[in-house]
């Protein structure tokens, strides 16, 4: 049946036929009849009519659509509702039309509830399912890194050749955002830590009588570990971040797409700079960290211990050499390296949610010091494997 038609001169004005349900007709008695037209039209009846069908405590056997004039996907999610709460089942024999079985079985099938087959795991296995999950995340990273690695090196390899396409703007710019403007922090940092150890330690050996070595201790450890440790994670913090937020946004908005499309080389664009521009910084920094926890212990000594900054440089030129400071310098380029890689690869794999972005940034920074701590232990035990 199709709906009637009202020519009102110009107008012509579709006439729908109220829904009816129905139970018990013509002898049937038990059986549920839907009636008249269940579309988008009628839906506030259709619902009245679901909602006074439960007040009233049905309980039908079996269901007729014979009489069903017209049905689309708005009237058929609230029949679904209905049989849901008469438990009434959509049988082959059924009396309905062809096409509107198609339709109703379509919305049935998805507002299934798929009932639970088996019960959730134990504890050990989520454990060590969440644990494979966690290898091959690791896997994946190494495989990225690897290819960023190599991107890198073979962009650096055809700068060399053609010296035009090395982005000296893009180095000078990231050079100035994590390297001179990272100055103040990175050194007012370490003037904190430096009077905090050399305090520290001049507390502690004082009650020996071995206060002037702490000389030796502050020296020694800024120079191979606390400096260029600390500037490291200062620059993970600050430039590592900031690094996956921009690319990250760059991939959420995809600009990174339409750099492909325009035949740029992302890694020459926004790798390589970021990766040069931090190895050359971190290095440089270390020093400005160095010269500052220096500092910070010998004012904190000449006032806490009444050591003179004459004996305080005096004592620190007798307790230190040159292989003390390359120690702490010669990881800081490896260090920047790992920050740059991992940053920037996080960025990359950032998805189309602010959730994804800031979820790669936290991962960004706690996996870039992780392993910046690693290497610096592996450093740590192969020069003292060495002498050196």
């Amino acid at each position: 049946m199709t709906p009637d038609k009202i020519d009102q001169g110009a107008q012509i004005t579709t006439v729908f036929q109220t829904p009816q349900i129905v139970l018990g007709n013509a002898g049937a008695e038990g059986t549920l009849f839907i009636k008249g037209d269940w579309t988008i039209e009628t839906i506030k009846d259709a619902d009245k009519l679901v909602s006074d069908a439960f007040q009233q405590q049905l309980h039908p056997t079996a269901i007729d659509f014979s009489d069903l004039s017209i049905l689309d996907t708005s009237g058929a999610w609230v029949i679904v509702r209905l049989m849901r709460g008469l438990n009434l089942e959509l049988s082959a024999t059924s009396p309905i039309q062809s096409d509107h079985r198609i339709l109703f079985d379509a919305v049935w099938q998805t507002n299934r509830v798929q009932p639970q087959t088996q019960p959730p795991p134990n504890m050990f296995i989520q454990a060590a399912e969440q644990t494979g999950r966690d290898v091959f995340e690791i896997y994946k990273d190494i495989k990225i890194l690897t290819f960023l690695m190599g991107s890198v090196i073979a962009g650096l390899v055809q700068s060399l050749i053609n010296p035009r396409k090395l982005r000296i703007t893009a180095i000078v710019h990231h050079l100035e955002q994590t390297g001179l403007k990272a100055v103040p922090i990175v050194a007012m940092m370490s003037f904190l830590v430096g009077a905090i150890v050399a305090q520290q330690g001049a507390f502690q050996l004082r009650q020996f009588g071995a206060e002037p070595f702490v000389i030796d201790l502050v020296g020694i450890l800024v120079l191979r570990e606390v400096g260029i440790l600390l500037t490291a994670i200062l620059v993970a913090g600050r430039s590592g971040s900031a690094f996956t937020a921009e690319i990250g946004s760059m991939k959420m908005r995809e600009e990174i797409d339409a750099m492909r499309v325009m035949g740029l080389n992302v890694t020459q664009v926004l790798i390589t700079p970021r990766v040069i521009a931090l190895v050359i910084a971190l290095p440089l920094l270390g020093v400005v960290a160095n010269f500052s926890a220096l500092f910070g212990g010998g004012i904190l000594l000449w006032v806490y211990s009444d050591i003179t900054p004459i004996a305080y440089i005096n004592w620190l030129r007798e307790a230190i050499a040159v292989n003390t400071f390359m120690v702490g310098v010669i990881k800081a380029p490896f260090m920047a390296l790992i920050i740059a890689l991992i940053s920037c690869s996080e960025g990359l794999q950032v998805g189309g949610s602010a959730e994804s972005l800031g979820r790669r940034t936290t991962a960004a920074v706690v996996k870039s010091i992780f392993l910046m701590v690693l290497v610096d232990g592996v450093f740590a035990i192969f020069f003292a494997a060495i002498g050196y």
